[in-house]
């Protein structure tokens, strides 16, 4: 028996989650949110995916999707093709590590992080020259929630950036009628 939509278990403010809900919605995909604590874990989640992050994508016909960007993928299907992979590469490692070595220097005890925001602004520094603040792209989707996510751990110190277009950017996509639906506290799927 299928279910009549798809199934995501998901985070509200986790940078990976929101990439695979704006993709969801762009793609016009009917979806269900079932919004994990990550306190207290939904078994169900974990029979299907014992690695326990978000999201985790089930299918209608049961199939698991646990990586964003396979959700991603999944969702947009032959529009994949119009993604810079190499960016969303460059975000989801390098970047992605100096941003939470960055946001969450306690974590990383260990290890020398003084240098992590300055990793993070070369990222952003790429990006100012390649972004477009007047058009929402698919690669644009999987990178925002990152940079929003660098953007808020201190705010002032970003918008003193020479990044404008980044800035820019940022903001149409904070503004943009995709991310503020699947940011919503009441955005419980997609019809």
């Amino acid at each position: 028996m299928t279910k009549s939509k798809h199934l995501l278990y998901s985070f509200r403010r986790c940078p990976y989650a929101m990439r695979a809900r704006m993709a969801l919605v762009e793609a016009e995909i009917p979806f269900d949110i079932v919004e994990v604590d990550f306190k207290d874990k939904p078994q169900d989640m974990l029979d299907i995916s014992p690695k326990g992050t978000v999201p985790v994508l089930q299918t209608t016909d049961g199939v698991v999707i646990e990586e964003s960007i396979e959700i991603v993928e999944w969702a947009l299907g032959e529009k994949w093709d119009e993604v810079d992979e190499n960016l969303i590469a460059d975000n989801d490692t390098w970047f992605k590590s100096a941003l939470d070595r960055y946001k969450y220097p306690s974590r990383f005890a260990e290890e020398d992080i003084s240098d992590s925001r300055e990793i993070g602004e070369t990222f952003i520094a790429k990006l100012d020259l390649i972004v477009d603040p007047q058009h929402q792209t698919l690669t644009d989707i999987c990178i925002f929630p990152f940079v929003r996510q660098f953007a808020h751990v201190d705010r002032e110190w970003f918008y003193t950036l020479p990044y404008t277009q980044v800035i820019r950017w940022l903001d149409m996509n904070m503004s943009s009628p995709l991310f503020k639906t699947i940011f919503d506290k009441s955005f419980t799927g997609y019809e």
